[in-house]
């Protein structure tokens, strides 16, 4: 796709969003990832983002948890701040790489104790990352379903989930399915897909997981990423597919950071419009701490300031 297609598609597509709320009475309903910082710069990146973004008002928002709990301490501090300081609903990341069962369970009831009431149930990736072998440890919890079942065992919690509209790196497309399913009879409440690029492909994927009658919320992650060489290594990642139409939109601009970020919201607007004609109405953000774009694409949904309780 050359850059005056994409824009005529864009152009074509903005209807569906600017009418969402005007035809269901509302705006749809936003949520937001962040990680928990390493430095004292990173720090002050995260809360200023979560200062941007709280007055929009998101259904949640989640704090991610590094492999083999290698963030535990920052990221339950980085939650409890936010129960603490802001009115936001915070969700853990919660994995079970590396960690005996004992251990989850003490994170889990430590997460009850101050006060979250939403976790995000992930299996984490190897030691090694992505590709490498993932062996459970056997006094541990082997997967996402084990994690799931034990959170709701330990407390009343909502239980988020991961889904893969483009096929998990390990997985194949049915086994993909049948693997959120057991994760829903396991109590799952809500299914966060991983980001994507190819809005017919999550369509296709979203048809199937109902054919199999899973009936549970499934919001689709929206990456507004303005670094196109980092994007396409989570990508690599991840395997989510980079369309041919996105590398030349991005070709030339390394030197021109306000280009790209004008054409990476564009990216994203795109996409939650299409999402928003088809009848989603919830966006889950992927910000990487940061919350220009992610405010930018609230406004094009309709999302608007609400007043925060003091």
């Amino acid at each position: 796709m050359t850059p005056p297609q994409f824009a005529d598609r864009l152009s074509s597509a903005v209807g569906p969003v600017a009418g969402l709320a005007r035809n269901t009475g509302r705006p749809p309903r936003v949520s937001f990832e962040f990680f928990p910082p390493k430095t004292e710069e990173m720090e002050e990146s995260l809360w200023s983002a979560v200062r941007r973004l709280e007055p929009l008002g998101p259904s949640f928002v989640s704090v991610t948890y590094g492999a083999g709990g290698s963030t535990r301490e920052r990221t339950h501090r980085t939650v409890k701040r936010m129960i603490d300081e802001t009115g936001l609903k915070p969700a853990a990341h919660l994995t079970c790489v590396d960690a005996t069962r004992a251990e989850v369970d003490e994170v889990i009831g430590d997460y009850w104790n101050a006060g979250v009431r939403h976790i995000v149930a992930l299996r984490g990736d190897p030691p090694g990352g992505v590709g490498g072998a993932y062996v459970p440890q056997a006094d541990g919890y082997a997967n996402a379903t084990e994690l799931t079942a034990a959170i709701r065992r330990i407390g009343d919690f909502e239980v988020s989930v991961g889904c893969y509209p483009e096929v998990h790196p390990e997985g194949a497309a049915d086994r993909d399915i049948a693997v959120l399913k057991a994760k829903v009879d396991a109590g799952a409440t809500r299914a966060i897909s991983q980001f994507f690029f190819d809005i017919d492909g999550f369509l296709r994927f979203v048809d199937r997981v109902r054919a199999a009658g899973i009936t549970i919320p499934i919001l689709p992650g929206v990456m507004p990423v303005t670094n196109f060489k980092g994007l396409v290594r989570m990508a690599g990642a991840t395997g989510a597919v980079i369309p041919d139409w996105m590398p030349p939109l991005f070709e030339g601009l390394d030197a021109d950071p306000d280009t790209r970020r004008l054409v990476a919201c564009s990216v994203a607007a795109e996409l939650c419009a299409r999402l928003a004609a088809e009848g989603f109405e919830d966006f889950h953000f992927y910000t990487l701490n940061r919350a220009d774009l992610t405010y930018a694409l609230c406004r094009v949904l309709g999302v608007r300031e609400q007043a925060v309780a003091a």
